[in-house]
């Protein structure tokens, strides 16, 4: 049931969001304040989207056909349900061209994660992935939740540090401990596996952040209610309150039939050799009619009717 993903109640707050010392798409660190909120302990996982699933009949859109109307310059070959799958490469490849890891295939959705011949047997505790914004957004209306704002994510994933590198502090891995399902070693072929996963772990695996949130960083990527903009050009006043991001139409890149929203927290997949963005500040543009085998989600829900303690679960 929906009401068995443990909630952890963020107070109020006034944070500095963003970075000024990483990917331009951060800057400029700048104040904002949330009003308190509800958020997932985890992402939602593969037992959580399950019971979604059975209790409503839904279907995902990577197991939809897409419809040629949507992609009219698409080989109709191609127009078969499926979703994009990351399979290492076999040696060192250019990293300006994804498609040397990442292919569409048909029959990977989330029941079949890493493609059609797969299952979700010793799953069930990972997070959902191959969730595109429209199925997370139906997840949450059932659950009676939301996706939280780009800020929301933000703050929670932050656990009340100021303007810290990472949700833990200032160094990626202190004093040798793995904080987070990252990629260790060269990208996109050689994973020294360190942190013991090449692809998803079980929630739960690392420590939690100040806040008592898990995976708020790597793992998977996680879907915000935001549309993208770069943050220098969202348009503030003193210190914003609940801010949100762009304009729909403002957040497509020219030449995509489809609007983009952010994604928050780095998965797997980041690398200090490729993706540096196992950062509460990072931040990744995403059409949304994508479906990754690294993006996944969590719900916040806001009630204000009694504000609860600091830290407070249910």
């Amino acid at each position: 049931m929906a009401n068995a993903v443990k909630e952890i109640w963020i107070e109020p707050a006034t944070f500095w969001m963003g970075s000024n010392d990483h990917y331009p798409e951060e800057a400029p660190a700048r104040q904002v304040a949330v009003d308190g909120y509800w958020i997932d302990e985890t992402p939602v996982t593969n037992r959580a989207f399950r019971d979604f699933v059975d209790a409503t009949g839904y279907v995902t859109l990577a197991e939809t056909a897409p419809d040629a109307k949507d992609y009219p310059d698409a080989d109709p070959a191609m127009l078969r349900a499926g979703s994009s799958l990351f399979t290492p490469t076999l040696h060192a490849v250019s990293l300006h061209d994804p498609f040397q890891w990442w292919s569409f295939t048909f029959g990977a959705n989330w029941r079949n994660p890493w493609g059609p011949d797969s299952n979700l047997d010793n799953l069930e505790d990972h997070p959902v992935v191959h969730v595109a914004y429209q199925d997370a957004e139906a997840f949450a209306a059932w659950a009676g939740k939301s996706l939280p704002t780009e800020a929301e994510w933000e703050c929670a994933a932050r656990g009340g540090l100021d303007r810290k590198a990472y949700a833990w502090g200032d160094e990626l891995h202190p004093e040798g401990s793995m904080f987070a399902n990252t990629w260790q070693g060269d990208f996109p072929h050689a994973n020294s596996l360190a942190d013991g996963f090449l692809r998803t772990s079980p929630v739960r695996t690392y420590p939690a952040n100040a806040f008592g949130l898990y995976d708020m960083i790597g793992n998977v990527w996680e879907w915000t209610s935001d549309w993208y903009t770069q943050a220098n050009q969202i348009k503030t006043c003193c210190v914003p309150r609940n801010p949100r991001g762009g304009e729909e139409n403002a957040s497509r890149k020219r030449g995509d039939a489809f609007p983009r929203k952010v994604l928050k927290g780095g998965s797997h997949l980041c690398a200090p050799s490729y993706c540096q963005r196992y950062r509460p500040a990072a931040r990744y543009p995403q059409t949304i009619d994508t479906s990754t085998s690294h993006i996944g989600f969590r719900c916040v829900r806001r009630e204000p009717a009694s504000r609860p303690s600091a830290g407070a679960r249910r």
